[in-house]
């Protein structure tokens, strides 16, 4: 109980007030606090627990498409053919050297040239015992040509007349050993230019300038008519699926990639290794150089496969998978098997049918039971055409 000291009676009317006002403010907030206690008892458990979507994603469906067959080779690069040009007279020097290794030559065109100054005093010696023949013949043959005309008259003897003829007869042997002669000197003059025996590219140089070479020694090496070619090595299984004008795919290292058309198949399998040798032609073979191993596709025809776009499978441990979306919008991780790649198309051999509804692309930032957000786009056409 409260004494209160002896005051007015106004003003023990305001206290009495103000003490009353306190303790109902007091309560106030007891019940306030107690209330808030309650609502958050009562506040359902869905709405604080309310399941976020993982993803917004697009989906599409299996698409039957017509694929490509192909037959998978290794194998080198090589020359079409390789023209080895070489020294054809003995003993003569090397001048000059007018080309290098990569140089695209014309059929005809100097590739080096030897120190003519003999052949050409030997061509000029020759043309000169060509003209001391030529006046011998001519010398012979007039006398022949009086005997011939004194034979009816018996001004000469039989034994006269004879050796007249004969010697026109060798005057004119002779002169014809003597051209042959300057013939050979006239060749040996044009061997001192080394020519380009058809068009193409040099691939090797052995040619130093003044070296004196014997005749048949090497000197350049010249791919002819800079074609290249594939020599795939094929199981003898396999042969009969390849055929002459089949269209190949190409790669070499570093990815470069060429198109190649099979020319012959080799008519016999190695006894060793039980392959055959498909050769394929690549009329432009870019950046693909001779020595260089490629592995190659060729197309042996088509068929029908089911594919999904290569954004919808995921590769994780050496499998792939792809995500199905459910009724209830819940991902499902399946496994699938996959077969051939034609542009952005991948066939899929197996674990998934045409009706399967998957996600799109962003599989990778998603989860098996993951809940997404699904929107829909228009499907693009796929082109069902066989890849070339």
């Amino acid at each position: 109980m409260i004494h209160l000291p002896t005051l007015s009676k106004r003003t023990r009317v305001v206290a009495a007030a103000a003490l009353l006002a306190g303790g109902a403010g007091l309560a106030l907030l007891a019940n306030t606090a107690v209330n808030e206690a309650d609502d958050k008892v009562a506040k359902p458990a869905a709405a604080t627990s309310a399941t976020k979507a993982a993803l917004t994603v697009t989906t599409t469906l299996p698409v039957r498409s017509s694929l490509a067959t192909a037959l998978s080779a290794n194998g080198n690069i090589a020359p079409w053919q390789e023209a080895i040009v070489g020294a054809e007279s003995n003993g003569m020097r090397l001048a000059e050297v007018r080309v290098n290794v990569g140089d695209v030559v014309k059929r005809g065109q100097v590739l080096a040239t030897f120190v003519s100054d003999m052949a050409q005093a030997d061509l000029a010696q020759g043309k000169a015992t060509v003209a001391e023949a030529e006046a011998t013949l001519a010398d012979a043959s007039a006398n022949a040509q009086r005997a011939r005309d004194l034979q009816a008259s018996g001004a000469l003897s039989a034994q006269q007349i004879n050796q007249l003829l004969t010697a026109e007869r060798t005057a004119q042997a002779r002169l014809d050993a003597l051209r042959a002669g300057a013939k050979v000197q006239q060749l040996r003059l044009a061997q001192t230019q080394v020519l380009a025996p058809d068009s193409g590219v040099i691939s090797a140089r052995s040619a130093t300038v003044g070296a004196v070479v014997p005749a048949g020694m090497e000197l350049f090496r010249l791919i002819r008519q800079g074609r290249l070619e594939w020599r795939a090595e094929v199981v003898a299984s396999e042969l009969a699926q390849i055929k002459p004008g089949q269209t190949v795919r190409v790669e070499a290292a570093g990815g470069a990639a060429v198109a190649g058309k099979v020319r012959m198949v080799a008519p016999t399998v190695d006894a060793a290794t039980r392959n055959g040798i498909v050769y394929v032609d690549l009329p432009q073979p870019g950046v693909i150089k001779a020595g260089m191993f490629a592995r190659g596709d060729f197309e042996t025809g088509s068929s029908s496969a089911l594919t999904l776009p290569q954004s919808a499978v995921l590769l994780r441990d050496g499998f792939s998978y792809v995500y199905r979306v459910g009724a209830d919008d819940k991902v499902a991780q399946t496994k699938v098997a996959v077969g051939r790649r034609v542009g952005d198309r991948i066939e899929i051999t197996g674990g998934l049918d045409n009706t399967a509804r998957v996600v799109a692309s962003g599989a990778g930032f998603l989860a098996d039971g993951d809940t997404v957000r699904v929107v829909d786009t228009p499907m693009k056409p796929v082109n069902t055409a066989v890849a070339k």
